[in-house]
């Protein structure tokens, strides 16, 4: 049997692909990875904790309809309750893994199919398409959706991994406004464009502390009006020629950051309450090389502007796995309906 649609990948643009494909009556089959893997099930988003920017999920008592929403054998999956309190009921945004259930559950409810494995290698030399998944046979399809995202790089400490979500994050834009970074000082590592976005985004906020840009050298990579705006920020402060050794905190939430000079031994303690890492991202398209024409950070490139078209006849790309500049939930999940859209009129066009 030859699919009309498959899609790889289970963040917020492989979900809503799969909504609108399954509401078109292509009877999508969607891989959405393993734990052990880079394209891991529910995406990035499922390690994020409150998702505040995400439209139509505004501060509430959440939880009550998220559990009445997804289907009780996966309700292990969902976080633990906060513990903050407003007016007697739990008062906080809609959690990121509680997010991907509902969106999950969403494609569920329209009958898409889904296989808990990975995707080792896509042939694009004929048609039907053909998926080679880790486990078990090649599947024929018409179509592809790739949204396997990118995951962000990280400075591959213990100490980092030990407070990720408890105040390191590798998204200013997506975390900086939470609670936990709220007027307090706050570290930027890395030297580019991101960074010194990341920084501002962060110095902007209202009742922002002192926000510091760690390098390891003594001058940005930063293009030089982005360079201009940072020196420039009443908020934020060079620290230059260093690198960070250790995070650590409380337990609970990081409290400052050890760094290591690179112009000699010396070490030193900065007291900060958050620390964001933006030394870029990791595109999951590995299993892709050769096969899809991508840009030099190795993310595939759409084939046409604000189509979802790669350069394979038949594949589409949707979500962080084609965006090396926005990166945010409501982009990828925008592009996956663009890329559902855009394979059922392909198909509609190649009807026998």
């Amino acid at each position: 049997m030859t699919e009309q649609v498959v899609i790889i990948g289970s963040g917020p643009a492989g979900w809503s692909a799969a909504i609108y494909a399954a509401r078109a009556n292509l009877n999508p089959l969607l891989f959405e990875g393993t734990p052990q893997a880079e394209m891991i099930p529910l995406g990035q988003l499922a390690f994020t904790t409150e998702v505040e920017n995400y439209p139509g999920f505004p501060f509430g008592n959440v939880r009550e309809f998220v559990e009445s929403s997804v289907a009780k054998d996966r309700h292990w999956n969902l976080p633990p309750m906060p513990d903050e309190q407003r007016d007697g009921k739990p008062y906080y945004a809609v959690q990121g893994v509680e997010l991907m259930e509902l969106m999950k559950q969403q494609a569920l409810n329209f009958e898409t199919r889904v296989v808990s494995d990975d995707v080792v290698d896509v042939d694009c030399s004929g048609s039907p398409l053909r998926v080679i998944p880790a486990n078990g046979d090649a599947v024929e399809s018409q179509t592809v959706i790739v949204a396997t995202g990118a995951r962000a790089n990280y400075l591959g400490l213990a100490s980092e991994e030990a407070y990720k979500n408890k105040g390191v994050s590798a998204c200013a834009v997506c975390d900086g406004a939470l609670p936990i970074y709220r007027g307090k000082p706050l570290a930027v590592i890395g030297g580019g464009d991101s960074a010194v976005e990341e920084a501002t985004y962060l110095a902007n906020l209202k009742g922002a502390a002192t926000i510091y840009i760690v390098h390891r050298r003594d001058q940005l990579r930063a293009s030089k009006i982005m360079q201009k705006r940072a020196m420039e920020h009443p908020n934020i402060e060079m620290v230059w020629n260093s690198t960070v050794e250790e995070v650590f905190g409380d337990g609970n939430l990081v409290t400052g950051i050890k760094l290591k000079s690179t112009v000699d031994d010396s070490v030193r303690e900065l007291s900060v309450g958050g620390m964001f890492v933006a030394i870029g991202h990791t595109p999951n398209t590995a299993f892709l090389h050769g096969k899809l024409e991508m840009n030099e950070k190795g993310y595939i490139q759409w084939a046409a502007p604000f189509r979802t078209l790669t350069s394979v006849e038949g594949v589409f790309a949707a979500g962080d796995v084609a965006d090396d500049y926005y990166r945010q939930a409501i982009t990828s999940a925008g592009t996956g309906c663009m890329a559902a859209l855009d394979a059922e009129r392909y198909l509609a066009a190649h009807e026998a």
